[in-house]
């Protein structure tokens, strides 16, 4: 007969070694417009959910209601397609207006194709139509709306996190995330494109793995490795959980900016 082997203690290194990190959608927040103190309002939906926030707490919260809340929206009604924008929209089967407002929001267009419009972000990003997005962006009486990205995240999340140190007294980070396709894989995952409080890079190189090799060229998008995560929990539609209250972020805390997760372009080999 076989028999279990017998279950041995955990000790006080066992748990200092345990990695655990845990999400957890924040309901409660409602519609965000412009000049809605984000915050006061993420503040409230921690309580709303029984919590509190704790120093070394991540908020990572959806890139739509930070535009919103800083007036990125744009009527489509007001605006004009340039001969350019009319030419890209015939290309890819799109409303001028729209490709408007991304060539406006762009440094380049990489790619067009029917469907498509792959530009580079005025703030260095490379995505699909400059980050422009109608889902989830009501407008009154039928009209169009557009909402771009904040003008800028990093300094977005900054704010942010100065608001929820100053309501709660701890310091927590922010992660401001939105949904990137990527090169050569289907689908969309969550990228972080505004960083306040955690590093948005970690550096690896110069440590060794198990078997004591050094690391040459390791470096983790930790910020976009949160951001991904927390999309599980957050959603992609109609779930209206757009902030995510994430605990036991794994990395020592310094101050950081997601430009350092956008590859300088003499780096760039895929262009």
């Amino acid at each position: 007969m076989l028999t279990a082997e017998p279950e041995l203690p955990i000790t006080p290194d066992d748990l200092a070694r345990r990695r655990e990190l845990k999400l957890i959608a924040l309901q409660g927040i409602p519609e965000v417009e412009l000049g809605s103190d984000l915050p006061r309002l993420l503040t409230a939906a921690v309580e709303h959910n029984g919590l509190r926030l704790e120093s070394d707490d991540v908020v990572v919260i959806a890139q739509k209601i930070v535009s919103k809340s800083e007036g990125r929206s744009v009527r489509l009604a007001t605006v004009k397609p340039s001969p350019r924008a009319l030419e890209l929209a015939r290309i890819a089967d799109k409303d001028p207006r729209l490709v408007e407002l991304m060539l406006s929001e762009s440094r380049e267009v990489l790619r067009a194709k029917t469907g498509v419009l792959i530009l580079e972000h005025r703030l260095g990003f490379v995505m699909a139509n400059a980050g422009i997005d109608q889902s989830n962006v009501p407008g009154s009486d039928g009209e169009e709306i557009a909402l771009l990205l904040p003008s800028d995240p990093d300094e977005s999340a900054r704010r942010i996190r100065a608001g929820l140190r100053s309501a709660c007294g701890c310091d927590v980070g922010v992660v401001i995330n939105d949904s990137f396709g990527r090169a050569w894989r289907n689908g969309v995952t969550g990228v972080a494109i505004g960083v306040a409080g955690i590093p948005a890079l970690v550096d690896l190189r110069g440590s060794t793995d198990r078997e004591g090799r050094m690391l040459r060229v390791t470096q983790v998008a930790a910020a976009d490795e949160l951001a991904a995560a927390a999309s599980l929990v957050m959603g992609q539609a109609d779930e209206g959980t757009p902030a995510v209250l994430a605990r036991g972020f794994p990395y020592a805390r310094r101050e950081s900016a997601a430009r350092e997760l956008v590859r300088p372009h003499a780096e760039d080999l895929f262009r």
